[in-house]
């Protein structure tokens, strides 16, 4: 029964970090990108609009962030609860 309970632990580790990542991917992309991108080009980083800047490069250097911290959590996960790979 304890393999199961860690199992589910492991899961729900799992689903609340990919729940994280996902959140910050739908801000960056959809609110920054497409909704809020009136208000953001109000305000001006590097001579470019930062809604803009967030529509098309920023969420872009957001992704590749995201990859990056995602694979680090999961390894970091995976020793956790010992289902690493040697």
């Amino acid at each position: 029964m304890s393999e199961q309970r860690s199992r589910q632990d492991y899961w729900k580790a799992n689903l609340r970090l990919m729940a994280f990542c996902l959140s910050i991917w739908f801000v960056v992309s959809y609110l920054f990108g497409i909704i809020l991108v009136d208000q953001l080009n109000a305000i001006s980083v590097g001579g470019y609009r930062l809604g803009f800047w967030f529509a098309q490069q920023g969420s872009i250097y957001v992704f590749v962030v995201l990859i990056f911290f995602y694979a680090y959590r999961m390894n970091k996960l995976d020793r956790q609860f010992d289902v690493h790979e040697d």
